[in-house]
């Protein structure tokens, strides 16, 4: 029990994370309405692992209601863990959630978010986790699932999941942590923080090896001897990533004995992104490349002509930071809902080419979400379509796969004025 309640944790501003369009009859189009981390620890209980699931949901995506001095929201999570195949129930866990706060701004905003935990005790294996959230005023229910494999970390040497820090302070002498659910860090903070826990069954001291890399190269491997006791040893660690640029990359911690023999290995991906970028973009070259719905030629070319990388992507700020509609604020509200569209064309669209790229891409980033659509997929004699309608446009486009393997086409090519990009979240 004096594991679990180690990871106390503070609710503060923290990642950005995207305003939501609603869409009638297309959940296809829905973006995550939360986030949430599995990560595997040892557990007091034999031949198990402890699983702390972290839930958190936006601000945004819960409806606050004016409640005396305060605006107040509620909402019911659950956690449910199936076997592999989702045939039998393993265990549950539903609890009731309470946010509060006096500031109006902050119930919208796209920054704040309420983070919870629940551990599970489960043997090593392979489960399906489902995590959910009821919203209880508007009663939407939001749920994702995931195949999760429980590592077995009994043996005599073994390292726990690693966890990606978002901010660790001292309160009264005890370690509080957020967690980086999501995984992205900046690639300008310097230092990556991580905690993790190593089992030893002796007191000796050992070497770590750390190593940051991407599919291809090592960027970063730094080694070090620590004295361990025999037990659990937790460990917090900050990896330098000065060296990386934007991307998707892995850190592994690797424990060694002092004649060089590997005890213990575990590792955790995370993305790398330079303040101000949108997390759809690998590089700058492909933030610039995906401006073409709401810059000019002549502005992408400006952006590009950067002689350096630093220069680019200071052009590319500056273009942004132009189209901010309340410079006032930290948000720039037209690059959020600009980079959700390309996220959600990128998640539902891409083929053998990004999504963003595709006509449906095209028409979702520049108009916003359609109001309704209609699916045809098995019509007799004819190819799948689809008839997307705007109402306050007064236009439906229709999308043909000519090709049956889901490349749709758009049947009248957006000309004149429908060309202009339209903000509205």
């Amino acid at each position: 029990m004096k594991n679990r309640y180690f990871f106390l944790f503070i609710i503060f501003i923290a990642v950005n994370l995207f305003a939501q369009d609603e869409i009638t009859k297309n959940a296809e189009l829905k973006p995550s309405k939360f986030n949430y981390e599995y990560l595997d620890f040892r557990s007091d209980q034999a031949v198990k692992t402890r699983v702390d699931v972290f839930l958190q949901v936006p601000y945004n995506e819960i409806q606050f209601i004016k409640k005396g001095d305060d605006f107040e929201a509620n909402y019911t999570a659950t956690v449910s863990i199936f076997d592999k195949e989702r045939e039998k129930l393993i265990a549950e866990k539903i609890w009731n959630e309470k946010v509060a706060t006096k500031d109006f701004s902050q119930t919208t905003s796209s920054r704040n978010f309420n983070l919870s935990l629940r551990s599970f005790e489960l043997p090593p294996g392979e489960y399906t986790f489902r995590s959910a959230f009821e919203d209880k005023d508007s009663r939407q229910t939001h749920s994702k699932e995931d195949v999760i494999k429980v590592r077995d970390v009994s043996a005599d040497f073994a390292i726990s999941d690693i966890m990606i820090v978002e901010k660790k302070t001292i309160v009264n002498g005890e370690n509080k942590i957020l967690p980086n659910i999501k995984k992205q860090v900046s690639a300008r903070q310097g230092g990556l923080l991580i905690f993790y826990e190593i089992y030893s069954d002796t007191n000796s001291v050992f070497q770590i090896e750390y190593n940051i890399s991407n599919k291809n190269d090592v960027f970063v491997s730094e080694k070090t001897m620590k004295q361990l006791k025999k037990g659990t040893n937790r460990i917090f660690y900050t990896v330098p990533d000065s060296t990386i640029s934007m991307g998707d990359y892995e850190i592994s911690v690797t424990l060694r004995d002092i004649g060089d023999h590997d005890l213990a290995t575990a590792k955790q991906s995370f993305v790398s992104r330079w303040l101000g970028f949108p997390s759809t973009a690998k590089d700058i070259d492909e933030a610039i490349e995906q401006l073409v719905y709401i810059a000019s030629p002549s502005e992408i070319d400006y952006i590009n002509d950067g002689k350096t990388k630093d220069e680019k992507i200071e052009r590319f700020r500056e273009f942004w930071k132009k189209k901010d509609p309340v410079p006032s604020t930290e948000e720039n509200e037209v690059f959020n809902e600009y980079f959700r569209r390309v996220s959600i064309a990128n998640a539902n669209f891409s083929h053998y080419v990004k999504g963003w790229k595709t006509d449906r891409g095209m028409v979702l980033i520049i108009l916003g979400n359609p109001d309704n659509i209609e699916r045809h997929p098995f019509e007799v004699d004819s190819k799948p379509y689809q008839v997307w309608d705007y109402y306050q446009l007064n236009q439906s486009f229709v999308f043909v796969d000519e090709t049956g393997f889901g490349d749709y086409r758009l049947v009248t090519p957006l000309t004149g004025d429908l060309y202009r990009y339209r903000y509205r979240y």
